[in-house]
């Protein structure tokens, strides 16, 4: 296949590198932001240019984002028509609510747009470690399976847990609601203004069961359809129906 890897922690980073290793019996090209875009969502960019980079055979480190990665190149920035976009791994993990930040979702959800499919990888850390062999190896053995599931209606967005022990299964869920432990530390610098930063520890899952936060919470690998199309008539009867109580 002709597989287009992109990702939101830049053309340098080591999850991109095991990508590539771990798929290079396929037709590769690699289009990623020339600097982490961690958090970027899915901006587009709309009113500058976007500069393409050579930095390697078959790599370009992209000024813009990874949505810009998929959707500049697929429109002709380089001569490279994709089979199926792959975008990470990501340095750890993008869980429920956590698709509406995060960069390298909005990669594969930008592919799906288009028509191509779009696979969004993320690797779990543990302690401040990674590693990103279980991942690189669950995406090459089922990369051709993957594509074949796919319909226009979704992206796959995938979730491996930290690999203590093999990971032989893998399920099928959907996105966890993330509890977010945000704070905001400022600090009033020397030229007077002040600055503000956000911290926070590490966020939780409403644990429910048959959510990605579920199945990686017990070692499985978390496979989810992230669907673009709501179906609009159960949508609009369910909002009508409380908006007239």
């Amino acid at each position: 296949m002709k597989i287009l890897l992109t990702n939101d922690d830049g053309i340098e980073s080591p999850g991109l590198r095991s990508l590539e290793e771990a798929l290079r019996e396929h037709e590769l090209c690699v289009v990623a932001p020339d600097g982490e875009r961690s958090g970027s969502s899915h901006r587009i960019t709309l009113k500058a240019p976007v500069k393409f980079a050579e930095a390697g055979p078959g790599r370009y480190a992209c000024s813009g984002t990874p949505a810009d990665c998929v959707l500049y190149s697929v429109h002709g920035a380089i001569d490279f028509s994709p089979d199926v976009v792959v975008s990470g791994i990501n340095i750890g993990p993008n869980l429920g609510t956590d698709l509406i930040y995060s960069g390298t979702a909005a990669a594969a959800r930008q592919a799906a747009f288009m028509g191509i499919p779009g696979i969004a990888v993320s690797q779990l850390l543990k302690e401040n470690r990674i590693d990103y062999s279980a991942a690189a190896a669950f995406i090459a053995d089922t990369i051709e399976k993957l594509v074949k599931v796919w319909d226009e209606d979704h992206f796959i967005n995938i979730n491996v847990p930290y690999p203590d022990q093999d990971l032989l299964e893998y399920e099928i869920t959907y996105p966890s609601r993330r509890i977010y432990h945000d704070t905001v530390e400022s600090y009033t610098a020397p030229d007077g203004h002040t600055y503000h930063f956000l911290n926070g520890t590490f966020p939780d899952a409403e644990p429910v069961q048959g959510s990605d936060w579920d199945a990686v919470k017990r070692n499985r690998i978390s496979v989810s359809p992230i669907y673009l199309h709501p179906v609009p008539e159960y949508d609009m009867v369910k909002f009508g129906e409380r908006l007239r109580q």
